[in-house]
């Protein structure tokens, strides 16, 4: 099994990795819609978390040479599945077609406040 850490994404808090990478598969963990140069929560509403989430993704995959169109499958987790629907116009613009497969949870609440948190497992 191999780490995967990147400055541009955020720096995990606690004990786990940004991603790590098993045989053909890379795990990304669940990316939040933090600043990685701030550490802050970004600014705006669900539309503009989503975006920041999935470009933290794209920073750990491309540690290793990789793109969203190399991702199979994403977990969205949400504390509103109310903001879905914005969520998913933000999603269809970045990943490409045929889109990886999903699941999105609501959940009680995400760390820092966030509404959204994306994670992904891609192949190479």
């Amino acid at each position: 099994m191999y780490a995967i850490t990147t400055k541009d994404a955020p720096k995990p808090e606690g004990t786990y990795s940004q991603g790590t990478s098993a045989a053909r598969f890379v795990f990304v963990s669940g990316q939040l819609p933090i600043e990685p140069a701030s550490g802050k929560l970004v600014p705006g509403g669900i539309g503009q978390q989503t975006a920041r989430c999935i470009r933290n993704v794209e920073a750990v995959l491309r540690e290793l040479e990789l793109g969203l169109a190399d991702v199979t499958k994403t977990t969205i987790y949400l504390t509103s599945l109310g903001e879905l629907e914005q969520a998913d116009e933000v999603y269809a613009e970045r990943f490409p077609k045929p889109a990886p497969a999903r699941s999105c949870v609501e959940v009680g609440a995400l760390p820092h406040g966030a509404r959204v948190m994306v994670e992904a497992i891609a192949c190479r």
